[in-house]
């Protein structure tokens, strides 16, 4: 079934999971694939190897742990859509210091860009859920100076967010009833008045292996792996889930319709 038929909702979000990332966005008001690039791993191929690979698929996306100038490069005069990253411990100086944003965007982005087709910056990965409260307060001024350095330096095209655990939901089950976790209420709202503010989408990583170990039935597993299963039906929206992606996409849409992001 058509996303849009399945949530007939406004949509500002993008999914990264471990081995495919779902990129919605109204703006768009179309769907892409694309693959999460890691290099936690030995005997990789080579940058170009690899983008040779993703051109021979339909794959349209790619997220970059990191900002690797090799990749990058790489990806240079493809056409494919680039989510380059700021790691955890670049958040206390991109908050601090404009300077530091603006010089972080004019090593890590402007020497590629456009050749290069970066759509997106994260900034922090699982930030909010980390229990790091002094990050946690950080998070939103660095994301400002880095969009603020954007503008100013390369282009307002390319947008800043930052990546969510799950667990910043408190209901997840059905996805109609879902809802943010309050104990992180407060920094959401700012982050998401930010993201309506300049078009940037929530970005959430989704682990349906956690759903399997909350409840490792048969059938969960299934419906976590796209195998042949009943479904679940949401009793809100009379919407029968046939697998736990479509599931968590319906959530954050939900969720976002709620705090009409």
């Amino acid at each position: 079934m058509a996303m849009d038929k399945l949530c007939p909702l406004p949509l500002s979000f993008c999914f990264f999971v471990s081995l495919l990332s779902f990129f919605l966005h109204s703006a768009w008001s179309q769907s892409y694939i694309g693959v999460n690039y890691g290099q936690v791993a030995d005997n990789l191929p080579p940058p170009a190897a690899s983008v040779k690979l993703i051109q021979s698929t339909t794959i349209s996306n790619v997220r970059l742990y990191g900002a690797d100038p090799g990749i990058i490069t790489a990806l240079a005069n493809t056409g494919i859509g680039i989510v380059i990253g700021a790691a955890n411990g670049d958040i206390p100086a991109l908050a601090a210091d404009p300077n530091h944003a603006t010089q972080w965007v004019n090593s890590s982005v402007a020497p590629f860009y456009p050749a290069s087709n970066i759509t997106l910056i994260t900034v922090g990965n699982e930030v909010i859920t980390s229990g790091d409260t002094n990050l946690m307060s950080l998070l939103l001024p660095a994301m400002q100076n880095v969009q603020k350095a954007l503008n100013a330096t390369t282009s307002s095209k390319i947008k800043v967010s930052t990546v969510h655990s799950m667990a910043v939901l408190s209901q997840s089950d059905p996805p109609s009833s879902g809802a943010f976790n309050p104990a992180y209420g407060d920094a959401m709202k700012g982050l998401l008045a930010f993201q309506r503010a300049t078009g940037s989408p929530l970005a959430v990583n989704p682990y349906p292996f956690f759903a399997y170990q909350s409840d490792p039935r048969p059938e969960t597993l299934a419906f976590c792996l796209f195998q042949p299963n009943s479904g679940r039906l949401d009793a809100g929206t009379n919407i029968n889930y046939m697998n736990m992606f479509d599931a968590q996409v319906c959530l954050t849409a939900f969720i976002l319709s709620l705090v009409l992001f």
